[in-house]
């Protein structure tokens, strides 16, 4: 009668399996991905992996086959595209978080907040590379909206991702930068000079994430994005340095 029991519960309540999930993310995000994903593992048993890297070549890698399962992107365009190419699912789309943009320098006594001045001081102004990272994209906005595009022309140099925008303005191979506001959280960085840059001076940074065709029924990949839109979550998404959802 035992046995009968035993296995009749079994039967009703089969086994959850762990699962394994890769997630792509931008670069901007990484960090908080990493903290992130290290709580759900430990919450739900599976196994979450974070692949960093710039927005535009994560893309690029998704739709060329990498065997991501979930892709938290930088921008909302891209996610879309991938929705419209067939390549991810549109029901699940969503935007986890709002980008911020700083103009930063290490160093205080910079006129920072006075950005038209910083910047035509500056020997070398570092912003991630337009073509590929949206942070880039809205530095390169900002820019134009200060009327400096021409004059910053010459002087401008690019990280791949903004990452490495942010590295170059920390070792001093430029000496100021249009750097995400979660960089500055990430680093912990209470020195220096920060002008936070309007939003009005950019498009939105919608950051999008999606679950890809190859994460249709991978239940870590459904549980972690599922989990970026828990309340907790968010709020310490806004805590790392991301604007406010509306």
């Amino acid at each position: 009668m035992r046995l009968v029991f035993i296995c009749t519960v079994l039967l009703l309540c089969p086994p959850v399996w762990a699962e394994t999930a890769r997630i792509a993310v931008a670069t901007n995000f990484a960090r908080l991905a990493e903290t992130l994903a290290d709580g759900f593992n430990q919450a739900t048993g599976h196994d979450v992996v974070i692949i960093a890297g710039a927005t535009g070549k994560l893309f690029a890698q998704i739709s060329a086959g990498a065997p991501f399962d979930a892709f938290l992107s930088a921008d909302e365009a891209a996610p879309l595209e991938l929705v419209n190419n067939n390549l991810a699912d549109p029901e699940s789309r969503f935007t986890y978080a709002i980008g911020a943009l700083l103009l930063w320098s290490p160093d205080p006594d910079k006129p920072i907040e006075t950005p038209v001045i910083a910047l035509s001081q500056a020997r070398y102004v570092a912003i991630a590379n337009p073509l590929v990272a949206p942070y880039g994209k809205a530095a390169m906005q900002s820019i134009a909206k200060l009327e400096l595009t021409d004059d910053l022309s010459t002087r401008i140099v690019m990280g791949e991702n903004i990452g490495q925008t942010f590295t170059m303005v920390q070792s001093g191979a430029a000496d100021i930068g249009f750097v995400a506001a979660s960089s500055i959280k990430d680093a912990d960085m209470t020195a220096g000079s920060f002008w936070p840059v309007p939003q009005t001076y950019h498009d939105p940074i919608r950051q999008d994430a999606v679950l890809l065709v190859r994460g249709r029924g991978n239940q870590a990949a459904i549980g972690f994005l599922d989990y970026l839109r828990t309340p907790s979550i968010r709020d310490a998404i806004r805590a790392a340095g991301y604007e406010d959802m509306p």
